[in-house]
């Protein structure tokens, strides 16, 4: 009779199951990660899609009741800590003398990206303008949680230069929070009838208050917890211990802030991990606990996990009256957004952007501007706006039964772009997810037989290809 005190509900398997994959990758996360190249985002993408509702059925996030509300809200948190993160791991003062490459990459780069993107949208899947500018600023932004994965904790990320990692770091902490004035240009031409209106809104609302405002209010929130923390540190009234709680918790209440006043949530929560940072005391406090990995460990992967469990695959066959989606279409975007998005303009730039030295690096820092989490919740932001002219969306996008009473123009937009985003975030995390591993064995292949380790991955010197022929020493140097 003991098989009736078995009671394997659906959160008890989760438990078990997803647990289980996270031990399995701690166990064995220094051979994953500096032999087979691999991060944890396409690993527990791939675990979520087997175990999800397509594959062995244990993880049914719908059927438990975690709507797209739960995601905003799951992705927004995700996010926060992880730009949080990305302002504290900057070497100190870093913006102060780096900021004009920065803002090439969040200024030309940014900008060429969107209109590429909304070009091929537009051209492609053959939607509005309007609703193609929507789509493409949720894709346009580098995604932090899959930057952090790649550019840290890796015997890969030591061969990438110092300088191209913290410029792509403080690139993908800054682009989630300005991305924002993309994507409302859209949605503003979608609901406001007059230019005027377009551009008051746009100015007062999203650059002002969202932007401008949300920026100095992080910068607030960060030295002031700075001055506090080290404050109680001198009177001996913190314990070790209590550095992590801190940590995360100033994460969270800044996103907490930005939701209440209607700021942007992750340049809130970048500006706070800059100011908290900006004299270094901090970064050297913690400096032996790993939080970074720890946070990819637990939170990302979770998210990731979660991702390929929710993935909306009777959504990428979808087919109205205005548009037509279909698993050839959307590859071909794919992999055309993939191509352009990025590695042109990078290319066409890198002599003004002074961190990238060769061709090889620009191809590099082209290349690498993953679409994952910030794609993900950029595209529920629009929903919302659409949907319900709020913060949050309706609990699922159209196709579960739901009325969705909406303008025509807005409605394309909601149906469209759920599919259209989760396929290329899916596509993006497993490229820019094994680009590792595709450019270890290349470098692996590139050596002459004699220098070849005995593993594919053993290698300890540069990639071959991916960095100019500098030494260590003048690629790893810390620029003023």
């Amino acid at each position: 009779m003991a098989w009736k005190q078995l009671e394997p509900t659906a959160s008890h398997l989760t438990y078990i199951v997803l647990s289980s994959f996270l031990i399995v990758y701690a166990l064995f996360s220094l051979f994953i990660r500096n032999r087979l190249h691999l991060s944890e985002p396409p690993l527990a993408t791939l675990f979520g899609i087997i175990f999800g509702p397509r594959g062995v059925g244990v993880l049914r996030p719908e059927f438990w009741g975690l709507n797209d509300i739960f995601m905003q809200e799951f992705t927004r948190i995700i996010l926060g800590i992880q730009v949080f993160a990305v302002g504290i791991e900057l070497p100190a003062r870093y913006l102060a003398g780096h900021w004009k490459n920065v803002a090439m990459m969040l200024g030309p780069v940014m900008a060429f990206g969107w209109i590429v993107c909304a070009g091929l949208i537009y051209g492609i899947l053959q939607i509005d303008f309007a609703t193609s500018l929507v789509i493409a600023a949720c894709l346009t932004p580098t995604d932090p949680v899959l930057a952090a994965s790649v550019l840290s904790n890796s015997q890969f990320s030591t061969r990438v230069p110092r300088r191209i990692r913290h410029l792509l770091s403080a690139e993908s902490g800054c682009n989630d929070g300005v991305s924002f004035p993309f994507i409302y240009i859209g949605l503003f031409v979608m609901t406001e009838k007059t230019v005027s209106g377009i551009l008051e809104k746009w100015f007062l609302i999203t650059i002002l208050w969202q932007c401008v405002f949300g920026t100095i209010i992080g910068l607030a929130i960060g030295v002031s917890a700075n001055a506090v923390l080290r404050f109680v540190h001198a009177q001996r009234m913190i314990g070790r211990a209590s550095y992590l709680v801190f940590y995360i918790l100033l994460a969270v209440f800044c996103i907490g802030v930005a939701s209440t006043l209607g700021t942007d949530d992750f340049l809130i929560a970048f500006a706070a991990g800059i100011g908290f940072a900006h004299d270094g005391w901090f970064r050297s406090k913690i400096s032996e606990t790993r939080l970074p990995m720890i946070i990819d460990l637990l939170l990302n992967s979770t998210m990731f996990v979660y991702f390929g469990a929710s993935i909306p695959w009777h959504l990428f066959s979808k087919s109205t009256p205005d548009f037509s989606l279909s698993a050839g279409v959307l590859l071909g975007l794919l992999a055309c957004i993939l191509l352009l998005r990025r590695i042109p303009v990078v290319l066409l730039l890198s002599p003004f952007i002074s961190d990238i030295r060769t061709y090889r690096e620009a191809l590099f820092a082209g290349h690498f501007g993953p679409i994952g989490v910030a794609a993900l919740f950029l595209a529920i932001v629009a929903r919302a706006h659409l949907e319900t002219g709020a913060a949050e969306p309706l609990p699922h996008p159209p196709g579960h039964g739901e009325t969705h009473p909406l303008p025509p123009v807005s409605k394309t937009a909601v149906e469209a772009i759920w599919p259209v985003v989760c396929f290329i975030v899916l596509g993006s995390v497993m490229v820019h997810g094994l680009s590792t591993l595709a450019i270890s064995v290349g470098s692996h292949f590139a050596r002459k037989e004699g220098e070849r380790a005995p593993l594919i991955g053993a290698e300890t010197g540069r990639f071959d290809g991916l960095v100019s022929d500098e030494s260590e020493d003048e690629l790893d140097e810390e620029e003023p």
